[in-house]
């Protein structure tokens, strides 16, 4: 029995492709009458099953839409032979792949982009954010170092007229307080979610612990950081007293290689070699600076006193991650405002001390000259908020360029200004300590890029090598058979 069921079964199978031809060679006309019915039936019976067919209209010689593919004929034969494979399992018969199935599913495929387009349009989208981040970072450049070098050349203006140090340290240093007002306007101006004043600065006194900050943590995190931030100020101004602004400038680039020698001993940090030979040029650039008008006078302290600065500076950043780890750009704004509140109401004694000793005179306080000290503040204050906000907006490495062409800016100033002359020796020691900062700015997988990078050179010319390889040989065997000779390969 099961033979007989096996051998029918094999008998309709052979009966399908007829059925197929005859179905195809006649007419609309009788098409449409019977297999409408044999549709329906099917359609009903079948809902379930993928490839149903549904009129576009309400006639019967409309155009059917399938659901899986493109538009069938009014015919149906695509549909019947869909369905009639479907039943009897033609040789080994998939629903949803006749042949019909698979050329318009390959064509619609090749013929929708979707993908390639998203894909497109998101590759446009980071390279355009890539090209304006770097954009916008060379302009902050331009900025931090045009601020640095005014800032330089405006306390040699004001020394000629007002020679106190401290107190234009401990001014500018109270302007600090209008860091986080600024802050807290162009975050208003940003962004749609508006908090009061008081509510932002609550919400970034989270960087003093859970509870806010108490008068105890405002003494004890504040004091040691309003100090080295003072030191180093003052420092600095007394070493322009004595050097001249483009050998300043040049010393204080030393403080990369501080930060890097007490990041590797007091926080365990990578060790580098590329870096110890870059802090190993920065200490080579400052003996030679020191020994350029010989080790006395006032060359010799005014290179001692920049040199502190800059240690001054680097202990400074290199506590700060230590106590304070990463802060966003709201943290930094209030806690440099508060060092400037710290440095308003502790730190205002000093310069009262100074004054009575008669270490620092500035006379009444109408001649003052007010209008360099007021365009110094503002200009320190511009280059820590670019320097903060350039961090956060673009890449810290363009920030350190921005710190280092003010070398080069001073230079030009000094020469067509004040035209000074400088030894060969101070522009030795001067692009040595520069060629340091640059290796101090090298990433850490600085190696392993290179290498790869050495790499995929070589790789490409042995590519090009063994194309121009079969080339030449092309062309060798090209001319032997011309000239009638056959090269056999040697066994």
């Amino acid at each position: 029995m099961c033979v007989r069921v096996c051998a029918g079964v094999f008998n309709i199978s052979r009966f399908v492709p007829a059925l197929l031809r005859i179905s195809t060679m006649t007419s609309t006309e009788s098409v449409v009458e019977q297999p409408r019915v044999d549709l329906e039936l099917l359609t009903n019976k079948n809902a379930h099953l993928p490839g149903k067919t549904t009129p576009s209209g309400g006639s019967g010689r409309g155009v059917f839409v399938d659901g899986d593919g493109p538009k069938v004929a009014a015919n149906g034969v695509h549909d019947i032979e869909d369905r009639i494979l479907r039943i009897t399992g033609y040789y080994g018969y998939n629903p949803g792949y006749s042949s019909h199935r698979r050329e318009d599913g390959l064509e619609s495929h090749a013929e929708t982009p979707g993908s390639e387009t998203s894909e497109e349009s998101l590759s446009y989208q980071t390279c355009t954010c890539t090209v304006l981040k770097v954009l916008g970072g060379l302009l902050m450049v331009l900025c931090v170092s045009s601020s640095w070098v005014g800032t330089t050349q405006v306390v040699k203006l004001t020394y000629r007229s007002f020679s106190c140090p401290f107190f234009i340290s401990w001014f500018s240093s109270n302007w600090n307080i209008l860091f986080f007002p600024i802050y807290y306007f162009g975050h208003v101006l940003m962004t749609r979610e508006k908090q009061t004043l008081i509510q932002k600065f609550r919400e970034c006194s989270k960087l003093f612990g859970d509870e806010g900050m108490t008068l105890k943590l405002f003494v004890k995190r504040t004091a040691p950081f309003s100090i080295l931030w003072t030191l180093t100020n003052y420092l600095y101004l007394l070493a322009l007293k004595k050097l001249t602004a483009t050998d300043v400038s040049a010393l204080y680039c030393c403080h990369k290689a501080f930060v890097f020698l007490l990041s590797w001993i007091v926080l365990k940090d990578r060790f580098m070699g590329v870096r110890i030979v870059a802090a190993i040029m920065a200490i080579t650039g400052i003996v030679m600076m020191a020994y350029a008008d010989g080790f006395h006078g006032d060359s010799f302290v005014g290179v001692a006193l920049a040199v502190g600065s800059a240690s001054t500076s680097a202990l400074y950043k290199v506590l700060f991650k230590m106590v304070l780890g990463s802060a966003n750009l709201g943290e930094v704004a209030h806690f440099l405002s508060t060092m400037g509140f710290f440095n308003l109401i502790f730190i205002s004694c000093v310069p009262l001390i100074l004054y009575f000793t008669k270490v620092e005179q500035w006379g009444s306080l109408s001649s003052l000259p007010w209008g360099y000290l007021c365009g110094l503040a503002g200009l320190w204050l511009v280059f820590n908020i670019l320097v903060h906000v350039g961090v956060v907006l673009t890449y810290p490495i363009l920030i350190s360029i921005g710190t280092l062409l003010s070398v080069p800016g001073n230079a030009a100033v000094d020469v067509l200004k004040h035209e000074v002359i400088f030894s060969v020796v101070r522009l030795a020691a001067t692009c040595i300590i520069c060629l340091g900062f640059l290796l101090l700015l090298l990433p850490e997988e600085w190696d392993s890029v290179t290498l790869r990078f050495l790499a995929t050179i070589a790789d490409k010319k042995s590519e090009d090598h063994g194309e121009e390889l079969t080339e030449s040989s092309v062309h060798t065997r090209s001319r032997s058979r011309a000239n009638g000779t056959v090269s056999l390969p040697l066994a």
